[in-house]
């Protein structure tokens, strides 16, 4: 089977097809898992040279377009082939259909413009991992915290920090889902740029409002599915924790990379990161003071004393501005980069949870399935010895009747009959309990309730058994259509997520490497601007007379060398 480079279902959009279409017995779980061979419509192929994140502008090439079937003019506009970005131009405070003022955020993507909060991006989003329970999907902005909230009370929504932090993660979220191979396709986001249409409406309208209560019951490939097999629903419900009898090594080693990879993000690279920020506020704070007080300084000297300083205060200026400048980069170019894969990877544990609920479902299923085929064949066992034992009851009462009645003449044709076929005899039901039977005096009432009572809770062994084995097979021909639901489902997205997981690392190398670069660029830039202003203020400093106090050095008459003498601290002491 290929591998999956060579079949990656990013490639290809992959077309709901319905799960009953194959067998059980045709699904191999330990293979290595390939996408459906069924394919719809070509979509943007993924390309290792993904836009780098997160500078704009930069290495930047028109990705090729094999999709000739739009939906509405945004799906045309991000599949025209040219170099689409999606903008967050503006933050602005307003009150539209609610008592209390929000921030709502203006997109434009192309010649659309839409307005949404915070919470319609956060709906989006959870409405994306509905319906595509394979796919990473892409984060956004973290919520205030409940510490934001109690030290800026009634200001924490209005904080231009964050609202400016918000605006260019929130539009990182959107362009990310941009430039998915898949997630580019889906309309619940074309509509979302379109400001035409209400976004409430789209929540309360189909596909979202046939979303089922409980992903697990649900295809894989399409949670929306109004045709699924009604086996789904025989499916069990594992928690993410519970362990696997045959896990698969490669989503193992993928939980192990994940949980390192998440334990250096969120713990010593955030941590670094936010403590060499704070030093590097300090210092700009520092250089400001600084460089008032030098300017200050300079306005009580004269001459060339004066002008140095001034120059020395404005050069400290300069480093304030540039430390300032270089605070802001780190912290959109890198920092915020950094926080954001940090929630990817809490998004890829849950993929991955997701995943492994997949194969303990297809486990548990497998399990239920041989329970209840080890049942049936206990019915089945206890039916044959009881039908054995009613043939050999029913041969001992012809045998015994035949034995102790002598028939008439006219019946001894038939006797020899019986005597041949036992098996076909009549025989009479059962009288059941003597009417005449004598009864202790004042017992009547209370043996008719008992009578009563045991009518209602004795049931027919034979009819049990009957409905049981009914019942049973039943079950076990649901359980094998769950079964192979299951192993369908479990086939598609182990190949979905690992697809996903290969576009997700191409994808991280490049952001990464882009994160390290736009440091290194903005150190540079530091540096260079810094130098050219310290080397202004150098110029100006030389031009400052020397020290009346000075000893002039010394004049080598006969080419020695330097001269050994120390200085006389008396003779500075005394102007000499």
């Amino acid at each position: 089977m290929d591998t999956f480079e060579d079949e990656n279902p990013f490639e290809n959009d992959i077309e709901r097809v319905p799960s009953e279409t194959s067998s059980t017995s045709k699904v191999n779980i330990s293979a290595p898992s390939s996408p459906p061979p069924n394919t719809a419509r070509l979509l943007s192929p993924t390309s290792p040279s993904n836009r780098p994140f997160p500078s704009p502008g930069t290495n930047r090439h028109p990705q090729p377009t094999y999709k000739s079937d739009f939906c509405c003019n945004r799906d045309r506009w991000l599949h025209s082939g040219e170099d689409v970005e999606i903008l967050i131009i503006d933050a602005q405070k307003t009150t539209v259909n609610s008592n209390t003022p929000y921030i709502t955020y203006v997109i434009h993507a192309g010649t659309a413009e839409a307005r949404h909060r915070y919470s319609e991006f956060e709906s989006l989003r959870s409405s994306l991992v509905k319906l595509y329970p394979t796919i990473i999907i892409p984060p956004i902005p973290s919520k205030q915290t409940i510490g934001d909230y109690a030290t800026k009370q009634a200001k924490a929504k209005e904080d231009a920090a964050m609202i400016a932090r918000r605006k260019r993660m929130l539009q990182t979220f959107l362009n990310r889902i941009a430039r998915h191979p898949i997630l580019s396709n889906e309309h619940i986001f074309h509509r979302f740029l379109d400001g035409e249409v209400s976004w409430t409406e789209v929540l309360h309208s189909p596909p979202l409002s046939l979303l089922p209560k409980n992903i697990l019951k649900a295809p894989s490939h399409n949670p929306t599915d109004q045709n699924a097999s009604p086996a789904y629903a025989v499916l069990p419900n594992p928690t993410a924790t519970h362990p696997l009898r045959h896990p698969d090594q490669r989503f193992i080693d993928s939980e192990l990379f994940t949980n390192k990879f998440s334990n250096h993000l969120s713990g010593p690279m955030e941590k670094v990161t936010r403590r060499t920020l704070k030093r590097w506020s300090e210092n700009a704070q520092d250089y400001s003071e600084l460089g008032a007080a030098l300017n200050g300084f300079s306005l009580n000297e004269s001459g060339a004393l004066a002008a140095a300083m001034e120059k020395t205060g404005q050069a400290v200026d300069a480093t304030y501005m540039s430390t300032t400048r270089l605070l802001q980069e780190l912290e959109q170019n890198f920092s915020e980069p950094l926080h954001e894969y940090s929630q990817f990877a809490s998004i890829i544990k849950k993929l991955l949870a997701y995943r492994h609920q997949k194969h303990v479902q297809y486990e548990m299923t497998q399990d239920a399935l041989e329970g209840k085929r080890e049942l049936l064949e206990e019915y089945e066992k206890s039916e044959r010895e009881a039908k054995r034992l009613e043939e050999a009851l029913a041969r001992g009462r012809v045998n015994g009747l035949s034995a102790s009645s002598p028939l008439p003449e006219g019946q001894e044709g038939r006797e020899g009959e019986t005597s041949e076929e036992p098996g076909s005899a009549y025989l009479p039901p059962h009288p059941g309990p003597n009417p005449y039977k004598r009864r202790a005096p004042g017992m009547g009432f209370l043996n008719a309730l008992s009578y009563t009572l045991h009518g209602m809770m004795d049931v027919d062994p034979e009819t049990a058994r009957r409905n049981g084995i009914g019942k049973t097979r039943e079950t076990i021909s649901q359980l094998e259509d769950a079964l192979h639901l299951s192993a369908q489902d479990l086939k598609y997205s182990s190949s979905t997520i690992q697809a996903d997981l290969d576009r997700f690392q191409r994808q991280k190398v490049a952001d990464l490497r882009e994160m390290t670069i736009s440091m290194a660029r903005s150190h540079r830039d530091w540096c260079k601007k810094n130098l050219e202003a310290w080397q202004a203020a150098k110029k100006e400093i030389e031009k400052i007379p020397d020290h009346p106090n000075s000893i002039p050095p010394p004049q080598d008459t006969h080419g020695a060398g330097p001269s050994n003498l120390r200085r006389d601290s008396t003779a500075t002491v005394n102007g000499r």
